[in-house]
């Protein structure tokens, strides 16, 4: 064997690791834009919101909007970071269309906050914390738009200025799994704090990842490339899986993985190469000389902190604790700030816990699936779902009943009892009505009847069938049995 086939073949035995860090783009929703007083609306005609400060223009001076660095520092509490008394913008130099300016105001050398964590499910009923490098504010650029078969492209700049934190993770990613439960879970953390909804395909977060591949085992960080053009937590996974295997291949092969920054093709499934790596000093970082210092009191920094809210994972130990519910259901209803304040209203209205998590977690998480809405969106109110399960519990319909009229609440906005008395579907409970039914389907069967004097007694779930056919479903499931097993044990 000659000495490169012999490295060849060592090189075939190594099993590799992935190691991934994300830089993560949020957009704010503020009502302004951080450095003017455009409005940041999403979905408005191309080109209305800009002005002469967002658009650079010559005389035009920048304001820091105070809302935006507010949206920044609850995130960055909430992500356990050590927050900056005093940091600087700084203008990043670069030349593209959608940068009118031709310079990005960002942050630079004194970010607003360095050094926390965020806590995500490490898929074996653990927790895996994965460090946050720095979180730093930032404007975002305007909208590139290509016409398909054109020579030319149009531009958007509604987005340019629109306030933006970068969220920078430690590289302690190991897996294209965990990074879409870093996403997710940044995601619930930012609806949480009401500060951005998130939503990847409208760009209001959106993902780059840096990713490199190691021996199993060791220290030592490969040559890493960077991964763009990624709208949606399925294009990340898949892109990063692609992106890994791709690496370890060209290991394999002998040869050496280039520094670059790669865009993903979803159509081909596939990354491909975009240009060379830049480096920081090819942006040309010096600081803006038109915004001051940023100082953060520490009197509003502790008025910022006390008005936190119960994050995601805090508020699942306690549904647990709290409500005894299993942690699945936990984790399920605290996935969503909206459905889990749904579901504590609701219990504060009818507090029977399980009971509550079982309709929301099945009955209308399906619903709100079928028909593509956010919990956020969901069109049954904490005391109309109380008044359903309540019309159950008391007998008055029942929970096959109550399946139909959840579907009808949905779609129509209709309580609960106004459901039930316009479509007629109270339980019946009258014995003498539901005795006649009962002779009259056992006159009906009688060899099923003899069968079930004799020990077949599965057949009962046949008759029960029976009289709900017979009654459209309003028999009252309790008595049938009840009646029932009176008239055939005789």
């Amino acid at each position: 064997m000659t000495p490169s086939g012999f490295f060849l073949n060592l090189l075939s035995m190594i099993e590799y690791e992935p190691v991934i860090g994300l830089e993560v783009h949020v957009q704010l929703q503020t009502q302004s834009k951080i450095f003017c007083g455009c409005s940041t609306t999403f979905g408005s005609e191309p080109n209305t919101q800009a002005c002469p400060v967002c658009m650079g223009m010559p005389g035009t001076l920048p304001v820091l909007n105070k809302k935006a660095v507010e949206y920044a520092l609850r995130l960055a509490l909430a992500a356990n970071c050590k927050i900056a008394p005093f940091s600087l913008f700084a203008r990043k130099n670069y030349f593209y269309p959608d940068l009118p300016k031709g310079y990005q105001i960002s942050q630079y050398e004194l970010p607003l906050a360095t050094g926390g964590w965020i806590e995500i499910p490490d898929g074996e009923g653990g927790i895996k914390k994965v460090g946050i490098i720095r979180i730093h504010l930032e404007e975002d650029a305007g909208k590139l738009i290509h016409g398909e078969g054109e020579q030319f492209s149009y531009v958007d700049f509604n987005r340019a200025g629109v306030p933006l934190v970068e969220i920078v993770t430690a590289p302690d990613i190991r897996s294209p799994k965990e990074a879409v439960e870093f996403l997710k879970m940044l995601r619930t953390i930012l609806r949480y704090l009401e500060i951005s909804d998130g939503d990847m395909e409208k760009g209001n977060l959106r993902c780059d990842a840096n990713v490199s591949v190691r021996p199993r085992g060791t220290n030592l960080l490969g040559t890493r490339t960077e991964i763009k053009n990624m709208n949606s937590f399925r294009h990340v996974e898949r892109a990063l899986s692609y992106e890994i295997q791709r690496q370890i291949e060209t290991l394999l092969e002998g040869k050496e993985v280039i520094q670059e920054t790669r865009l993903w093709d979803p159509q081909r499934g596939m990354t491909i190469p975009m240009r060379t790596k830049e480096e920081a000093h090819d942006y040309r970082y010096f600081p803006e000389p038109d915004l001051v210092p940023l100082e953060i009191k520490e009197e509003w920094l502790e008025k910022i902190k006390a008005e936190l809210p119960e994050l995601p994972l805090e508020r699942r130990q306690r549904f647990v604790e709290q409500y005894l519910l299993p942690e699945y259901d936990a984790t399920v209803l605290t996935s969503s700030k909206a459905l889990a304040d749904l579901y504590e209203n609701c219990v504060s209205l009818f507090p029977d816990p399980k009971q509550v998590s079982n309709w929301i977690t099945t009955e209308l998480l399906r619903l709100l699936n079928e028909t593509g809405k956010d919990p956020e969106e969901c069109p049954i109110g904490a005391e109309n779902l109380a008044e359903l399960l309540s019309l159950i519990k008391d007998g008055t319909i029942s929970g096959k009943i109550g399946k139909e009229v959840l579907e009808e609440m949905f779609l129509t906005g209709k309580s609960a009892k106004q459901i039930v008395r316009e479509k007629g579907l109270e339980q019946i409970t009258d014995e003498d009505y539901l005795m006649s039914i009962i002779n009259e389907i056992l006159q009906a069967h009688p060899k099923e009847v003899e069968e079930y004097r004799k020990g077949k007694e599965k057949l009962l779930g046949f008759f029960v069938g029976q009289v709900m056919k017979k009654t459209q479903g309003k028999a009252n499931p309790q008595l049938t049995n009840k009646l029932l097993l009176k008239l055939l044990r005789g």
